[in-house]
């Protein structure tokens, strides 16, 4: 199957342009370091799985152009994103919080 980005040649590490970032964040599920793994719709929903158990919320870009996220019922983040590629392909993108520089990858499945 191809996604939405792989016509994509970005180098690792970029940032993804605020525009590409719905592209982005729904061309798989994402699967991080700890074995949580996130689906993102291109209706603004997501779904997060962590050891069986399955949280809703959403996503958008804010005006700043920055990635965010909204967890019911008062949890909010933003967060800077980055491709991570391999060779020459996108396996998966880079989440930054610019307030405290904590960094997680996340893996197409």
């Amino acid at each position: 199957m191809t996604r939405n980005i792989d016509n994509l040649h970005p180098e690792d590490g970029a940032v993804v342009p605020s525009e590409q970032i719905p592209s982005a964040v729904t061309a798989g599920r994402l699967t991080y370091g700890d074995g949580t793994t996130q689906t993102f719709r291109s209706d603004g929903s997501t779904s997060f799985f962590e050891a069986g158990r399955q949280t809703e919320g959403t996503w958008s870009v804010e005006e700043t152009g920055r990635f965010c996220s909204f967890w019911p019922p008062s949890y909010r983040a933003s967060y800077d994103l980055r491709w991570v590629v391999e060779g020459n392909a996108v396996v998966g993108l880079r989440f930054s919080d610019p307030k405290s520089g904590t960094c997680f990858d996340g893996r197409f499945q």
